[in-house]
């Protein structure tokens, strides 16, 4: 590859660390200026990572689950780069529980992160996207939006509702050169990740070396899926050759799901 993105806007959400960061610097690396957008929380993250970029690369804070947050933000963006061509819907959040504990407040947590701040960056960028007829979205759903997984309900609800957003809004915008992808990750080296393995260590008195095993006993390949392999997927997504492929939700995860 050869700066195949020169030229073109990108705003990554959940870019302050893990995949999010690494699919940043993916698309810097292919020429695209990128918005980098996290929390407030994780300003002084998100600034070390825009400055690893460099003058291609904006810090944005907003939370996505505000509608009026999201807008402010890709106006930031446009006012900087003055427009907005690709949108990786990066950033989530997982908590377990049985079905019996996922209290309303814990489903509508999971559903307004995961799936209600896709929808409204989705939205933001699609309808300038629709004008100039030219527009890649990638939506980081989960393997768990493609299977069952047990106790953790509300996430796996959210993801599988990430990826029937894709479909639909692929074929609204099949007849423009806009396409909207679905990545699926496994159990990916992230800080969300190391989370889980706390919380299983701390639940059930496994080693992290035990913990780290039943996480990935559903992988194939008996490994964790590493961020630049999902960046590499987004990156591919995102560059011009890839036009025809659109509705997909594309697993990253060593054969866990087929």
């Amino acid at each position: 590859m050869s700066a195949t993105l020169t030229g073109r806007v990108a705003l990554v959400t959940g870019a302050a660390r893990g995949m999010g960061a690494c699919i940043s610097a993916a698309l810097a690396a292919e020429g695209c200026s990128v918005a980098m957008l996290d929390l407030d929380r994780a300003q002084a993250a998100l600034d070390a990572r825009v400055s690893e970029i460099g003058s291609g690369a904006m810090a944005v804070t907003a939370d996505i689950t505000s509608q009026e947050a999201v807008v402010r933000a890709f106006a930031a963006a446009r006012e900087r780069f003055g427009r907005v061509d690709i949108l990786v819907n990066n950033a989530g959040m997982a908590e377990s529980a049985p079905f019996g504990r996922t209290d309303l407040a814990l489903w509508q947590k999971m559903i307004a992160v995961n799936l209600t701040g896709t929808y409204l960056c989705a939205r933001e960028a699609y309808a300038t996207m629709a004008k100039q007829d030219y527009g890649r979205i990638v939506n980081i759903s989960s393997t768990a939006g493609l299977t069952g997984i047990a106790y953790v309900t509300a996430y796996c609800a959210a993801k599988h509702g990430v990826i029937g957003l894709t479909r639909s809004l692929a074929l609204e915008a099949a007849k423009t050169n806009v396409t909207v992808n679905a990545i699926c990750p496994g159990y990916t080296e992230t800080d969300l990740v190391k989370d889980a393995i706390a919380n299983i260590i701390a639940k059930t008195g496994k080693s992290e070396a035990e913990a780290r095993a039943a996480l990935v006993s559903g992988n194939p390949q008996g490994r964790m899926i590493q961020p630049s392999e999902v960046a590499n997927a987004v990156l591919w997504l995102c560059l011009p050759a890839s036009q025809s492929v659109t509705g997909q939700a594309i697993a990253v995860a060593g054969g866990e799901v087929m």
